[in-house]
């Protein structure tokens, strides 16, 4: 079974990259980002708690999100296999994770790093073009990337969960570097 978390920087391309081998290992992709808005938009209950939050401008709460993934990967299709990509976001998130991993059985997931420089991936996010990405948003979001989220590199490298991929290479190499590190 393949159970896959893929951590990097915005503009990494974890998205781009979890979907494909998604696609490739026929199983589901994961995104707490469209779990969330497919909740909204079938206003299950969590659902509509979540929208709540959204239609405020507030955050969706940590306890709400992982109530999200933990129905998600309750359902069939993740039986044999999956990729979060998302989540979690901090070592809160993978403590809570881990727990519910070993609560189903499916504890043995793997954790795929695309390591990018800063620098790269300013020069990919100004170049996708899009109005709210100004240098100084992205090196603000890289801030925060830093402060919250790359400390759960050093988590599951001590759990020896931490596989890292060159994300700073062609998608194709990082795709097949990614099978690589997968396969072994």
């Amino acid at each position: 079974m393949t159970q896959l978390i893929f951590l990097g920087p915005p503009g990494a391309g974890k998205g781009t990259q979890s979907q494909k081998l998604a696609q490739s290992l026929q199983i589901p992709h994961i995104s707490t980002g469209d779990i969330l808005r497919q909740a909204m938009k079938d206003q299950t209950p969590l659902g509509v708690k979540a929208q709540s939050y959204v239609d405020s401008g507030e955050l969706v709460p940590d306890q709400l999100v992982q109530d999200l993934v933990q129905e998600r990967l309750g359902e069939a299709d993740a039986k044999s296999g999956w990729i979060l990509d998302g989540f979690p976001r901090k070592v809160t998130q993978a403590e809570f994770l881990a727990t519910l991993l070993e609560t189903i059985h499916q504890a043995g997931e793997r954790v795929v790093n695309l390591d990018v420089p800063d620098d790269v991936v300013v020069a990919r996010l100004l170049a996708r073009g899009r109005k709210d990405d100004s240098e100084e948003v992205i090196r603000r979001r890289l801030e925060i990337y830093r402060s919250e989220t790359a400390p759960l590199i050093n988590y599951y490298r001590d759990r020896q969960k931490l596989l890292t991929v060159n994300g700073n290479q062609s998608p194709e190499e990082v795709t097949n570097a990614l099978h690589q590190v997968i396969a072994f």
